[in-house]
C-alpha cells in the first residue's frame, strides 16, 4: 500500500510540473503592464537576463521571470541554441544583443527578441558543445558546456543524473531522440518507480530485473522520454534490451553474462553439429583469388597458407567467415571452391561468394585527338643591277635576270657569227633581296647608250590549312587498365666513340613514335564513370642532319595525363593547347630603301602567321552486363 501511495504521489508531482491546458477563449483584455507591481494576476514577463562563466569554461545563461508559470522550451537549430518562452513578455529595456565573446565560452552572442506574444532568446555558439537546461523557482538556467569538460559537470543536488546525461550525450552524439517530452522533478525516489513512470509515458512494456535497486534524484524539463530513460540507466549502471514493444532492464553485468552464456551455448551447439560439404562453381571470378581473399581476412575461423587451405583449430570463438572447424579448398583447374563447415556457415559463405562472383560492367572509351593548323606566309623582294655594254643597246624582258643574261649572251653569239665582231655584258647586282623560291617573278633589262639596267621583282604567298584526327577506341572491364597503341619505330644512326685507338662504331637506334591511350575506368554507384587516363600523340616533325652521323629525327610530342569524372555517354574535352605565331620581317639597304617608290627595289618584306590547336575529347559508354 505504501508503494502504491508513493507512485500516486509521484504521478501527482509529475502532473503539477506539466504545462496547464489552454484556457477557454476570453474577451480581449488591455495589454498587461511591464511593471511587475502593475501586472495582472497570472501574467509573466522576463525580469532579468544574466550570463556567467563557470570554472570549467561552460557558459551559463540565467533568465529570471517576474512570476511563476513560465514554460520555456529549449531546442538546437544548427549552431544556435534557441529558448522559446511562449507565455512571457520581453520588456524594451532587455531587448538588446549581448556580446559575450570575452567570457571565452562556446556562447558568442545572446539575442533576445519578441516572438509573437512571447519571448525568444537565440544563443550563437561556436565549437562542439552540449546544452542542458533546468528551472528552479523563477530562474531558468541554460548551460552550454564544451564537450571536453562534459564528463566533469556536476551542479546542485543532481550530480549523478547530470554526469550520466553528459556521458550519454557524448557516447550517443549521433543518436536522434524522438520520444514525447517529459518533465521529472524527483528527490531520492526508487529507480523502479521512475521506470514505471517512463513506461506510462512511452506506452512500452518494461520488465525490470530483481537486481534493479536503489534511488535516484533528478530534474529533467522537456526531455524526450527515450533520452530520459538512457540517462537514468547510465546513472545507475543499468542496460536495456528491446524486443518489439517490450524492454528488459537489468544491470550491465547481468545482461553481459546473459549474452555470454547465450553465445557459449550457441558455440557448443555448433561444435556438435555435423559438417556438410558443398562445391561452388566460380563463373566470373578466379577461385584462387577468392580463396586468398577469404583466408587472409582478419579473424577468419579457418585458414592456411597453401592452395588447398586447411582450417585452424586454435580459434576458440566463431569470429570469421568460417567456423573453427571449417575448411576451404580452391581448385584452379576447374575454378571451383570446396566449402566444408556447419550448414549455417556454408549458407553464409555461398551468399558471400554469390555477391563476389558476378560479372562486372564494361566500358567503351573513345578518344578523339584533333590537331588543326592554319598557316599564312607572304614575301616580296627585288634585285637591281647595272653594267656596261660595247654594242648597240637592246631591250630584254624575261622571268628573271639569269634569263635576261642568257638572252643577251645569245645576241652576243649571233652578232659574233654574222658580223665577225663581239660584244660583252659584264653584270653586277647592286641589290640582291630576291625571294627564295618565289611563286612568281618578273625581270626587265634595258640596254641603251652602252649600259644595261637589270631589275627583278619576286613574290611568294602561301596558305595552308590542315586537320589531323586520331580516334583510338578501347573496351575494358570496370577497374581494369586498358592500353591501345599504334605507331612506328623511327631509326637513326649513332656513333660509338673509338676505344683503345680503334675506329668509331656506328649503330642504329630506334625511337617510338606512337599514338597511345592508357585508361583505367571506375563505374560509380550513381552511374557515372571516373577515368584515370593518359593519351599521347607523337609525330615526326623533321630531321636534323648531324655530321658524320646522318639524319636524326625530330619528334613532336603531345600528351595529357589526367583523371576526370564523366557522365555515361557524355563527351568532354580533357585537354587542349592553342598556339598563335605572327611575325613580320624586313631586309633592306640603308638609306636607299627609304627613298619613296624606288626604295622598294632595295628592300624585302616578309609576313608569317601560324595557328595550331590541339583538342583531346573523350567519351565513355557503360555496357551493362547481366548475370545469367
Amino acid at each position: 500500500m505504501r508503494l502504491a501511495g508513493l507512485a500516486l504521489g509521484m504521478l501527482a508531482a509529475l502532473g503539477s510540473v506539466q504545462a496547464a491546458p489552454p484556457a477557454p477563449a476570453a474577451p480581449i483584455a488591455p495589454a498587461p503592464s511591464l511593471d511587475p507591481a502593475k501586472q495582472l494576476p497570472g501574467t509573466v514577463s522576463v525580469a532579468d537576463i544574466d550570463f556567467k562563466r563557470s570554472d570549467d569554461g561552460a557558459g551559463r545563461l540565467v533568465v529570471r521571470f517576474s512570476g511563476e508559470g513560465a514554460t520555456p522550451d529549449l531546442r538546437k537549430t544548427g549552431s544556435n541554441v534557441v529558448v522559446d518562452i511562449g507565455n512571457a513578455e520581453l520588456p524594451d529595456s532587455l531587448r538588446k544583443t549581448l556580446d559575450v565573446r570575452d567570457f571565452a565560452t562556446p556562447v558568442t552572442r545572446i539575442d533576445p527578441r519578441n516572438s509573437g506574444a512571447g519571448t525568444q532568446l537565440v544563443l550563437d555558439t561556436s565549437g562542439s558543445f552540449d546544452s542542458m537546461a533546468y528551472q528552479t523557482g523563477r530562474d531558468y538556467i541554460v548551460e552550454i558546456t564544451p564537450k571536453a569538460a562534459t564528463s566533469s559537470r556536476a551542479v546542485g543536488g543532481t550530480a549523478d543524473v547530470r554526469a550520466a546525461a553528459a556521458q550519454v550525450s557524448a557516447a550517443n552524439a549521433a543518436v536522434r531522440y524522438s520520444g514525447k517530452p517529459v518533465t521529472f522533478n524527483f528527490q531520492d525516489v526508487p529507480v523502479r518507480t521512475v521506470l514505471q513512470l517512463i513506461a506510462e509515458e512511452s506506452g512500452l512494456n518494461i520488465v525490470a530485473s530483481d537486481t534493479v535497486q536503489g534511488n535516484v534524484t533528478l530534474r529533467l524539463v522537456n526531455v524526450p522520454w527515450d533520452q530520459a530513460l538512457d540517462i537514468v540507466l547510465q546513472a545507475k549502471g543499468l542496460d536495456k534490451r528491446r524486443s518489439g514493444n517490450v524492454v528488459w532492464i537489468a544491470p550491465q553485468a547481468e545482461i553481459a553474462k546473459y549474452e555470454q552464456d547465450k553465445e557459449d551455448a550457441r558455440i557448443a551447439i555448433d561444435n556438435r553439429t555435423d559438417l556438410v560439404t558443398e562445391y561452388v562453381q566460380i563463373n566470373y571470378h578466379n577461385a584462387a583469388a577468392i580463396y586468398k581473399a577469404l583466408t587472409e581476412a582478419k579473424g577468419i575461423g579457418g585458414g592456411g597458407s597453401g592452395q588447398s587451405g586447411s582450417g585452424s583449430s586454435n580459434t576458440e570463438n566463431d569470429t570469421g567467415f568460417l567456423s573453427p572447424r571449417g575448411r576451404l579448398v580452391a581448385d584452379e583447374r576447374t575454378n571451383t571452391l570446396m566449402i566444408s563447415d556447419i550448414p549455417k556457415k556454408v549458407g553464409q559463405m555461398k551468399e558471400l561468394i554469390r555477391v563476389i562472383d558476378r560479372p562486372v560492367d564494361q566500358v567503351v572509351i573513345e578518344a578523339r585527338v584533333v590537331i588543326a593548323s592554319d598557316s599564312f606566309s607572304r614575301e616580296l623582294g627585288a634585285r637591281f643591277g647595272i653594267s656596261g655594254v660595247t654594242r648597240d643597246g637592246k631591250i630584254g624582258f624575261n622571268g628573271n635576270i639569269e634569263d635576261n643574261t642568257a638572252t643577251q649572251n645569245s645576241y652576243n653569239s649571233r652578232f659574233d657569227e654574222n658580223r665577225n665582231g663581239r660584244w660583252e655584258i659584264k653584270q653586277g647586282l647592286m641589290s640582291n633581296l630576291a625571294v627564295a623560291n618565289p611563286a612568281g617573278s618578273v625581270a626587265l633589262s634595258i640596254l641603251n647608250a652602252g649600259y644595261a639596267l637589270d631589275m627583278e621583282l619576286s613574290a611568294l604567298q602561301t596558305e595552308g590549312r590542315g586537320e589531323v584526327i586520331s580516334n583510338p577506341r578501347v573496351v575494358t572491364s570496370n577497374q581494369r587498365e586498358a592500353v591501345i597503341t599504334q605507331g612506328q619505330e623511327v631509326g637513326y644512326v649513332t656513333i660509338q666513340p673509338a676505344q683503345a685507338g680503334g675506329v668509331p662504331t656506328p649503330s642504329v637506334q630506334f625511337k617510338d613514335v606512337l599514338l597511345q591511350m592508357r585508361v583505367t575506368p571506375t563505374i560509380t554507384n550513381d552511374g557515372r564513370v571516373f577515368l584515370n587516363m593518359a593519351v599521347k600523340k607523337d609525330e615526326v616533325a623533321g630531321y636534323v642532319r648531324v655530321q658524320d652521323v646522318g639524319d636524326v629525327p625530330q619528334i613532336s610530342k603531345r600528351e595529357v595525363n589526367t583523371a576526370v569524372l564523366v557522365e555515361d555517354g557524355q563527351t568532354v574535352v580533357i585537354g587542349g593547347v592553342y598556339e598563335f605565331t605572327e611575325r613580320s620581317d624586313i631586309s633592306k639597304v640603308p638609306f636607299l630603301a627609304d627613298v619613296p617608290f624606288l626604295g622598294n627595289l632595295f628592300k624585302k618584306r616578309g609576313k608569317t602567321k601560324d595557328k595550331a590547336e590541339l583538342l583531346i575529347f573523350v567519351t565513355p559508354k557503360v555496357l551493362k552486363v547481366a548475370q545469367r
